[in-house]
């Protein structure tokens, strides 16, 4: 019967094809409005590493000024000062921890015809690629006894390999970086998590750094620092006054693979607070946080109002195609009525006449559907253009989301199908063939 039935949905659309190209392409246009934004939203949104995103987390301690809350919220800085993130650090007291900062430097190619160029990179300890599961295409990352003696390491990504070493395995060559030598323990893989979870301060969609080194080099002065820094108090002269100060510009992430362990960790960042309270410092020693990864986006604003607002009306838009779709349906239906009425007389029931005209809905939304995925992609298309090469890993449809917009396109037809079917059903055949 279903195969009969699509034959006579087909023959309908068929006959009265200027309606139904019509509806098609009001959900077509719906779908496709939607599901642009909706792809956005969907991939701006999501976990970017969804197996251990509630045993990773972002420190935040509150040494800002006394009389004033670093935000509007009253909420602790969203980085540490160099003296706190290297004391919880050093202190080792959970499985692993990772403190870092954004760096760049200008690396120096063996082939002297090459000129130098700018990398940007990060500086941070052993602990962040197990933490965060950075994949390897050779060698790995460095260990602890590294960051502590200050080694000249580095490791580098797949692409920064390409350029210098033709993509072969260069695990134990050096990089010339800013005037040194740094050997290489491993070159990443193809590694871009969206949002690049692990640092934020200076775009969530920003793509992964190119060189990795140990963050004690930092206070060596080997390589600029980049991002964000925040100081409320005047510093003196010299980079250890900086180091010293109460600038904020280091991040620190922590792995706390169970509830007791967060907790754990929790009352060390509170008792830290108090003990520094009574040096002057953390007048607000109960403003300390420890929030997991999709906390932490959460409470960044990863996904922008705009972006939020652009999606509702988007619905809202499709929602007014469908209203559309129901009337053109109902006045569609409604026109078959001495057809119907035919059909009731030779034996057809009301609900196989139900079924037949809601597969006829469903088939029309289909069509709107495929359509829809074809101006969702020029939609998405638009999107890189106007915004750039940041958005080009969220502007692009996956196999979740074709299947989420052929599914909206069926059921929104069909839901728009049930009034107008449920009237059609309604003719009274003797009252049709009386009038035939």
């Amino acid at each position: 019967m279903f195969s009969y039935y699509l034959k006579l949905a087909w023959l309908s659309c068929k006959r009265t094809w200027g309606m139904t190209l019509l509806m098609v392409c009001a959900i077509g246009l719906g779908i496709g409005a939607s599901m642009t934004t909706i792809t956005v939203n969907y991939l701006m949104s999501a976990n970017p590493i969804p197996h251990k995103s509630e045993q990773l987390y972002f420190v935040q301690l509150d040494a800002w000024q006394p009389n004033d809350s670093f935000n509007d919220d009253g909420d602790a800085p969203t980085q540490l000062t160099y003296r706190d993130a290297t004391y919880l650090w050093q202190a080792q007291k959970a499985k692993r921890q990772s403190i870092q900062s954004g760096m760049s430097a200008v690396i120096e190619p063996a082939d002297k015809e090459v000129l130098p160029f700018m990398v940007q990179g990060r500086a941070n300890s052993a602990d962040f690629f197990p933490m965060f599961d950075v994949p390897f295409l050779y060698g790995s990352g460095w260990d602890h006894q590294a960051d502590l003696k200050k080694e000249r390491v580095i490791v580098i990504n797949a692409e920064l390999n390409e350029r210098l070493f033709g993509g072969k395995d260069s695990t134990g060559q050096t990089v010339r970086m800013a005037g040194e030598d740094y050997k290489i323990t491993g070159v990443i893989d193809r590694w871009n998590p969206k949002p690049k979870f692990y640092d934020i301060s200076t775009g969530a969609f920003n793509d992964v750094e190119e060189v990795f080194v140990p963050f004690s080099l930092i206070t060596e002065q080997k390589f600029s620092r980049s991002g964000n820094t925040n100081c409320w108090k005047p510093t003196e002269s010299g980079f250890q006054a900086f180091l010293d100060s109460e600038c904020i510009w280091v991040q620190l992430w922590v792995e706390l693979p169970t509830a007791q362990d967060k907790e754990a960790y929790f009352s060390f960042m509170n008792a830290y607070a108090k003990e520094q309270h009574q040096y002057g410092r953390f007048a607000r020693t109960d403003n300390n946080k420890l929030r997991d990864v999709m906390q932490w986006l959460e409470y960044a604003e990863v996904v922008s109002d705009d972006a939020s607002m652009m999606m509702a009306m988007s619905l809202m838009f499709l929602l007014v195609c469908l209203l559309n779709t129901l009337g053109l349906l109902l006045a569609k239906f409604l026109g078959k009525a001495a057809e119907i009425g035919v059909r009731q007389a030779l034996g057809a029931s009301r609900n196989d006449l139900f079924i037949q005209h809601l597969i006829e809905s469903g088939c029309i939304g289909l069509a709107g559907g495929l359509l829809g995925l074809i101006l969702a992609l020029l939609g998405l298309e638009a999107i890189k253009v106007m915004y750039g090469d940041w958005i080009r890993d969220l502007a692009q449809l996956d196999f979740t989301l074709v299947a989420m917009a052929i599914s909206l396109a069926v059921v929104s037809a069909l839901l728009a199908g049930l009034y107008p079917t449920w009237r059609a059903c309604q003719v009274q055949p003797s009252v049709q063939l009386k009038s035939q």
